[in-house]
């Protein structure tokens, strides 16, 4: 895998990043995923420090599958493209109904998992509660919270390197999950170091556009709302995210395109034959 070759792979998916089609249903997704993001920030509002840090969390995990889905379609649309056959988009979502539920199902273990860190957190701030040692065991064991929230972040990280590997391999693939799980580690086997590489580069164009639009939302929360209700908030959240998703949408479907790119150089194959 030389570098000319990612460079290409890049090209390749940056220039039909911009195709309507995905891009229309990345911005719906998207729009689906901020709402849900939405609810759970409204519920934290009036919320404890619990339910707070956890709902945070929360909306994470319930998009991987929406997004795992995404993944599957943009995935298959972005072969099509690249080989220049003629597809329907509704044709092909309808055609993949049962591989998009497959593959949406494989991010349920780590939902469950992070519901029990959620459990096992919520142990630890009702032992900080207890009158006259509740102090004690919150200085004693602080080492827990401090765990389960960082198994939390890796959770995240776990997730986001499984919407970029297992979309573009459940293509190919039976859903199956031993042997969908195979292809994958096997895809990834001694080529660590460049699987990384890669998935850095597709997470480039997210990262750099996330970060200007978390700090053009942080200051515009600073200095332009005024509002404190939860339901205002809500709606102003709302509101902003419709923007924030357009503006991101190009860069999720890149993510995608990208990913299917990365597979096949690991498996040192071309998309194009």
């Amino acid at each position: 895998m030389a570098w000319v070759e990612i460079e290409k792979a890049f090209h390749r998916a940056l220039f039909l990043s911009f195709s309507r089609l995905p891009l229309l249903l990345t911005f719906l997704v998207l729009v689906l995923c901020g709402i849900l993001t939405i609810f759970c920030r409204a519920l934290s509002l009036e919320a404890g420090s619990w339910m707070r840090l956890s709902l945070g969390f929360l909306p994470l995990f319930l998009s991987s599958g929406i997004l795992l889905a995404l993944g599957v379609v943009l995935s298959r649309f972005y072969y099509h493209e690249m080989k220049q056959i003629p597809i329907n988009l509704r044709r092909l979502v309808s055609s993949s109904i049962d591989l998009i539920l497959g593959v949406s199902y494989l991010a349920v273990p780590s939902f469950l998992l992070y519901l029990l860190f959620w459990i096992l957190l919520g142990f630890f701030f009702l032992l900080k509660e207890i009158p006259g040692i509740g102090n004690f065991f919150s200085t004693v064991l602080a080492f827990a919270p401090f765990l389960l929230i960082f198994s939390s972040l890796l959770l995240c990280l776990v997730n986001l390197a499984l919407l970029f590997f297992v979309a573009p391999v459940a293509n190919l693939q039976s859903m199956r999950k031993g042997a969908l799980a195979k292809r994958v580690f096997d895809s990834l086997k001694q080529r660590w170091l460049s699987a990384l590489a890669l998935l850095f580069i597709g997470m480039m164009p997210l990262l750099l556009i996330s970060g200007c639009l978390y700090l053009a939302g942080s200051l515009t929360n600073t200095h332009f709302f005024v509002l404190e209700s939860s339901v205002s908030i809500a709606i102003e959240s709302f509101f902003l995210m419709l923007p924030f998703t357009a503006i991101l949408t190009p860069a999720v479907v890149f993510f995608f395109h990208f990913s299917a790119e990365a597979t096949a150089l690991l498996n040192q194959k071309s998309l194009l034959k």
